[in-house]
């Protein structure tokens, strides 16, 4: 009897004991989410085979409501992807896509996507964050970094070499741990060389990846930005812009290299050279973003520059690059001097960088020799920032280099200094330029460089990237 009474007694306090529970469960629980933060939309699985941004609609572009009702950086839909090596070898990471809002240069609300990638292995909470802004330099959506970097993507073969190139230096980063977003800058119009949108779409990609729970990154995490050539741009503009449209982001450094300060001078410089048909795809690009240049264009471009501009824009870099070198581009501008026609002064100006001082500590560099974007016009960038109280700036002139093979040389060292600032340790005080007959000699570089070449021939095998 006394054993049925006290089982009796345990049956009641374990039903109350439990209703209790229930009720705190939809009393309590939804009173500890936060009605400020925006509820994450459910992933997607990865598909088999990726789908370039002209056969994926409905995630590159949302309805146009669904974008204007989010917030900049908030995001609409992710899904998780399957990313690999030049398109063929399958890479041991964590890897998702998130579609989100950011605005375009007269503010309106525009869809950009993202590629958040997380290493495996463990990582102090909260995990740090690298944003890489690759040198797309191309003027259709199948170039973009988001389906490039794809397992089982055509873009490596249809001419964007240079995104999965640029990708080894984004696994950098992984191998120490970090986590990356590689945004698709250009945003849904493929607008190359658009440096202020690139840089909006930059920040709001970042604010994207600090809000995805799953990739381990959270508000107040440190950030760094890298970008080179057609990444310079978007990072070096999101770096002026921080302060002004996205103050709430802790970027703690900024690295650009082969940097495109002025692309007025860029143009001339390329004009009746073997790099005319890449700057030619750039003009293109920027038509995209700048509605009054591109209606300079449709009024005065000639039946050469016309038939260019139809002819080359389903191309990317590669093509781009290869196609009609050595054009004389401001010839076939209807203008007795082309550069000073108001729409195109407007965009030049609006794309020139120095007009702000960034916030944070930047590592620059440039070759002496530089073909595509010219020496001079960073360094009056690096005389402009360091006039200014506060600025810091590491500048190095790269001697025994190209365009190409700068990032080859300077990019390690470039990367090395950035997970120094993501690690905590103070950069360089004030303003410094030096002149280095290779950056390859840089302290520590060629160990980095080794340590990245052999853990990423390691992954082909399936090694995890992190562990």
């Amino acid at each position: 009897m006394k054993t049925r009474r006290l089982t009796g007694r345990l049956v009641r306090i374990g039903t109350v004991s439990i209703t209790a529970l229930v009720a705190a469960a939809f009393t309590v629980g939804p009173a500890q989410a936060d009605p400020a933060e925006p509820a994450l939309p459910p992933i997607a699985p990865a598909q088999v085979l990726p789908l370039p941004p002209e056969l994926d609609p409905g995630f590159y572009n949302p309805p146009a409501n669904v974008v204007a009702a989010a917030a900049p950086g908030e995001i609409i839909a992710a899904r998780q992807v399957n990313l690999g090596n030049f398109g063929l070898i399958p890479l041991n990471v964590d890897a998702w896509q998130v579609s989100y809002r950011s605005n375009d240069g007269r503010d309106a609300a525009i869809p950009a996507v993202a590629t958040l990638i997380k290493p495996r292995g463990t990582s102090p909470t909260p995990r740090k964050l690298l944003s890489v802004q690759i040198a797309e330099d191309s003027t259709q959506g199948y170039c973009s970094p988001s389906y490039a970097l794809q397992h089982l993507s055509a873009a490596p073969f249809l001419g964007q070499i240079v995104a999965p190139a640029e990708f080894l230096f984004a696994q950098s980063a992984l191998q120490k741990g970090y986590a990356v977003v590689i945004p698709d800058h250009e945003g849904p119009n493929s607008a190359y060389a658009a440096g202020p949108l690139g840089g909006r779409i930059t920040l709001d990609g970042i604010r994207a990846a600090t809000a995805f729970a799953p990739l381990g990154v959270g508000a107040g995490t440190p950030v760094a930005m890298y970008g080179y050539s057609g990444g310079s741009m978007p990072t070096m503009h999101a770096a002026e812009m921080r302060k002004t449209y996205a103050p709430e982001l802790n970027i703690v450094g900024a690295a650009s290299g082969g940097t495109g300060a002025d692309l007025g001078a860029t143009l001339l410089m390329a004009n009746n050279q073997a790099t005319a048909g890449l700057v030619l795809g750039a003009v293109l690009g920027l038509s995209r973003e700048y509605p009054d240049f591109n209606a300079l264009l449709d009024q005065k471009l000639n039946p050469l520059g016309q038939l260019l501009r139809t002819v080359k824009a389903p191309f990317c870099v590669q093509y781009q690059t290869a196609l009609l070198p050595f054009l004389n581009i401001t010839g076939m501008i209807d203008s007795p001097d082309p550069l000073r026609e108001p729409a195109v002064q407007a965009m030049l100006e609006d794309t020139r960088l120095g007009k702000s001082l960034p916030d944070m500590p930047l590592f620059v560099w440039h070759s002496r020799w530089d073909e595509i974007l010219p020496l001079p016009a960073t360094d009056q960038l690096v005389d402009t920032y360091c006039a200014q109280p506060g600025a810091q700036v590491t500048y190095t002139r790269d001697w025994a280099s190209e365009h190409i093979v700068a990032e080859v040389s300077g990019g390690p060292a470039a990367l090395m200094w950035l997970f120094d600032r993501l690690d905590g340790r103070a950069a360089q005080p004030g303003c410094s330029t030096t002149d280095m007959p290779s950056m390859l000699g840089t302290p520590g570089e060629l160990q980095t460089l080794g340590d990245t070449l052999g853990e990423t021939l390691a992954s082909f095998f399936g090694k995890p990237i992190g562990a």
